[in-house]
């Protein structure tokens, strides 16, 4: 994707492109629609920094993450609603982590888009204490 295409974007088209990226399992695939300067941020106690910047950070983090997944036994996510410049989707997930634990999850997934890219993405979710 040339940068001038992804520039002309909205924030629908973006919010669809990475719902078809998430539905069909290929999350990383999903960060060519992030700016290099883009930020994450998860809940207050969750596995790893709250804050991370960087589009390469930002793929180290998913990284490390998968790490740490033995086996995803199911997935949803719900399709976006768009306001502004943001989107949101909701996220469930039955999820076995490598240490043993399985863990159900739900989660409330905010994006901001500028300039046909997605410069920050933040995560809302109960911390699960056996996902360490």
């Amino acid at each position: 994707m040339s940068t001038q295409d992804a520039q002309s974007w909205n924030t629908q088209e973006v919010a669809d492109k990475y719902w078809n990226f998430c539905k069909e399992g290929n999350y990383k695939d999903a960060y060519q629609l992030f700016d290099q300067n883009a930020q994450s941020w998860e809940p207050e106690g969750a596995q790893g920094p709250q804050k991370t910047e960087g589009l390469d950070n930002l793929k180290a983090k998913y990284d490390q993450w998968q790490g740490m997944v033995k086996e995803i036994h199911s997935s949803e996510v719900s399709q976006p609603i768009v306001a502004g410049n943001h989107f949101t989707l909701s996220m469930k997930n039955d999820i076995s982590f490598q240490n043993g634990a399985r863990v159900p999850m739900e989660e409330v997934c905010v994006f901001e888009v500028q300039n046909g890219k997605i410069v920050k993405e933040q995560f809302f979710y109960d911390v699960p204490p056996s996902a360490e």
